[in-house]
């Protein structure tokens, strides 16, 4: 498992088990939010399956799936709401850790610069630098 804080509120994952979810929990996570849809890849474990574990670890649970590459602006407001709904810190999650890290930085725009958030997904791994355009359109 490799956790990649974005900011004190949130740390973005490729995809998890849920047999990680104590650790999560052991590691000071409150919650965690799945960004992946169900059946995506063979063998990846169900969200109801992810989030009984969760509970049972004592971790609040959000389900927000996203189409990789096709993010759209309700997307966006699930997963702002998501975010200020659930407990902090928060553990995301999905494929890569990317969409995660997207859904993050469209949903900051308003408050941070997009360079600031470039720059933070870079730090933590992700380059968002496609995402320019986006970020500097959903800020003006």
């Amino acid at each position: 498992m490799h956790i990649r804080p974005l900011d004190e509120a949130l740390s973005a994952s490729p995809q998890i088990a849920p047999e990680d979810l104590p650790d999560i929990a052991a590691q000071g996570f409150r919650s965690v939010i799945s960004n992946r849809p169900d059946g995506e890849e063979p063998g990846q474990p169900s969200s109801e399956d992810l989030r009984q574990a969760a509970e049972a670890a004592g971790l609040a649970f959000a389900h927000v799936p996203v189409v990789g590459g096709a993010i759209s602006d309700q997307d966006v407001a699930d997963f702002r709401e998501a975010l200020a709904n659930l407990p902090q810190p928060v553990f995301g999650f999905c494929r890569t850790g990317t969409r995660t890290t997207t859904l993050w930085a469209l949903a900051n725009v308003a408050s941070i610069s997009a360079d600031d958030l470039i720059a933070r997904a870079k730090s933590a791994g992700y380059d968002l630098g496609a995402l320019r355009p986006r970020l500097e359109g959903a800020a003006s």
